[in-house]
């Protein structure tokens, strides 16, 4: 892999400001809590950083300390198995900071989200979304050949924030060789709001062996996106980057390229 690594930690060190409101459905006091402001790591999940949320709103409501907690933003549920910074380039209001999310204990949109109760399964849903990953680059052989204690470097690494634990092994699944310098199919998700993710099969290359571009995914899966905006990590990235190059430097954590089209 021919990686840039003051990339690959840029994008890891990515924050966003969120602002916490507890909804006012859940508040059970007389006044109402202040709300909590925090810089959420992009690449995480919300389970994994709401212990201090919870925390700091448990005074002022009798629901949050055995719920299950769900987030919205402007009456949208989040979906909480999304990355935070594909979270945040699909609703964020651009230059409008902090993010403002409203917090929840109660009434859980059964039809709209999925459970999340816990680290466990936040931890199971990442590791196979890495499985399938892996599985479209190189047929599921690297995680399947992995060591218990590699699955648990790379977990505890998101999970504690620690770039260079999680990409000591990263590194190994994200490797190519000089036979063949491209993976079977790219890992991505395009995601519009209020829409299923699109995730098809492609090929880094074409089928002259030419190294595809961002703009012919986009023309092959979604055929107006040239009308709107594409974020990647939250960049608008230059369409005729190859994807082979954006799959190695881009890719979140579970190893998908998580590709926001938005409405200009």
């Amino acid at each position: 892999m021919s990686e840039d690594r003051e990339i690959l930690r840029e994008l890891w060190n990515g924050q966003v400001p969120v602002h916490f409101v507890l909804s006012s459905e859940e508040i059970t006091t007389v006044e109402t809590p202040q709300p909590y402001f925090a810089l959420v790591p992009r690449q995480t999940y919300f389970p994994l950083c709401l212990e201090k949320v919870n925390r700091h709103f448990l005074k002022s409501t009798s629901h949050a300390a055995n719920a299950e907690v769900w987030l919205d933003w402007e009456g949208t549920p989040l979906r909480l198995h999304y990355p935070v910074g594909v979270l945040f380039d699909m609703y964020a209001n651009e230059g409008i900071l902090p993010w403002t999310v409203t917090v929840h204990y109660t009434n859980f949109p059964e039809s709209e989200l999925i459970h999340l109760p816990s680290r466990d399964a936040v931890e199971a849903h990442f590791m196979f979304t890495l499985k399938e990953a892996d599985s479209l680059k190189h047929k599921n052989t690297l995680v399947s050949n992995m060591q218990k204690k590699d699955h648990k470097q790379l977990w505890t690494g998101l999970l504690n924030d620690r770039y260079d634990q999680f990409w000591a092994i990263n590194r190994k699944l994200m490797e190519t060789s000089t036979e063949n310098p491209f993976f079977r199919y790219i890992p991505f998700r395009i995601y519009q709001p209020d829409k299923p993710f699109i995730q098809t099969l492609v090929r880094p290359v074409d089928e002259e062996g030419r190294r595809l571009t961002l703009e012919q995914l986009l023309k092959r899966t979604l055929p107006d996106a040239s009308d709107r905006t594409v974020k990647i990590q939250g960049i608008r990235v230059p369409e005729q980057t190859p994807i082979q190059w954006l799959s190695e430097h881009f890719s979140h954590p579970d190893n998908f390229l998580h590709i926001c089209v938005l409405d200009k």
